[in-house]
């Protein structure tokens, strides 16, 4: 009869009592803001960086976010329904949830002008641009993007949050959260290096992370404000800084220039030229500029989810030798 009565808290073991291991920490659920039709994949795949990202998976049941966020690192799991988060960071994560699912831009600001746009903008009700709030975290792996392929950006950015990140909260077994800024700083020479990353971006994203906290406050700012605020470190230029915004910032009109592809793809698709530049393609997507606070990257991401690319006529652009640069 000995701990008959005690609390559930407790447990008798040959007639003493000890205590019960405490409980883990327990996620932390909301449901989704709002009744607009949502298509998770269109709204957080731009935060996807390759299909081994380590800190986004896709699954059936929903998108797996590991999120390095300023209450500390965080888990976000997010379904159809509603969203759980768990660590240290889940409320920062919860609270900025409506954000991130679109709940700050402005669809009905847009007003298609091309009838390729028109089609593709009718197709996809559920896009919403996404708004992280979390600078760095898109910045770093923009930054490996620079002057390389994909491919090698997406296996350097795995590598290195393998080896320097943490294992996310909660229950997922392969799931990351990105370093923190004092570690990037603090990444020796040779480990950049054997992720193919050569001195010039890594020496970027150096500079970038000791002064994380002042780039950080360009989540709150209007675009021109937070586009001269990254373009102040040596290394980040319009392309980086544009390509940022849009998830962190859930810019609109953070249009990309200097890419590779962009210009002509927009301009094939819009009128049937592949060879157009930069100058081109802001003159097709300048009646974008004047709806709300402009709409550019919206136009420009319909257009590419169109479909209507040019064929291709020279090699894929060749694997970098970091060792000759």
């Amino acid at each position: 009869m000995a701990g008959r009565f005690d609390p559930p808290t407790r447990t008798t073991i040959r007639g003493g009592r000890t205590d019960l291991p405490a409980p883990g920490p327990q996620p932390k659920v909301r449901p989704l803001p709002g009744p607009a039709p949502l298509d998770l994949g269109l709204v957080l795949g731009p935060l996807r960086r390759g299909a081994g990202d380590p800190t986004f998976r896709a699954a059936p049941d929903g998108v797996w976010l590991g999120l390095r966020t300023p209450a500390g690192p965080a888990t976000l799991h997010v379904t159809q329904s509603g969203a759980t988060a768990w660590g240290p960071g889940a409320d920062w994560a919860l609270d900025g949830l409506p954000a991130l699912l679109g709940a700050q831009d402005a669809p009905a600001d847009f007003v298609p002008r091309h009838r390729l746009v028109h089609a593709s903008h009718r197709r996809r009700p559920g896009l919403r641009l996404t708004r992280t709030g979390l600078v760095l975290q898109a910045l770093i792996p923009t930054v490996l993007e620079q002057k390389v392929t994909t491919d090698e950006a997406y296996r350097a950015w795995r590598r290195l949050v393998r080896q320097y990140g943490e294992r996310a909260p909660g229950p997922h077994p392969d799931l990351y959260v990105m370093p923190d800024a004092r570690t990037w700083a603090l990444i020796p020479s040779w480990d950049w290096h054997k992720a193919g990353v050569d001195m010039k971006r890594s020496a970027t994203i150096v500079r970038a992370a000791r002064v994380a906290p002042r780039l950080e406050e360009a989540a709150a700012m209007d675009l021109p404000a937070a586009m001269a605020r990254l373009e102040a470190v040596s290394g980040i230029g319009p392309w980086t800084s544009a390509e940022t915004l849009q998830r962190s910032n859930g810019a609109a009109d953070a249009v990309t220039t200097g890419d590779l592809h962009l210009p002509g793809t927009i301009g094939y698709a819009l009128i049937g030229d592949r060879d157009a530049d930069d100058a081109a393609m802001l003159e097709l997507l300048a009646p974008y500029a004047d709806q709300g606070t402009g709409q550019r990257h919206r136009a420009a991401r319909l257009i590419l989810l169109a479909g209507r690319t040019p064929p291709r006529r020279v090699p894929k652009m060749p694997r970098t030798d970091i060792g000759r640069l």
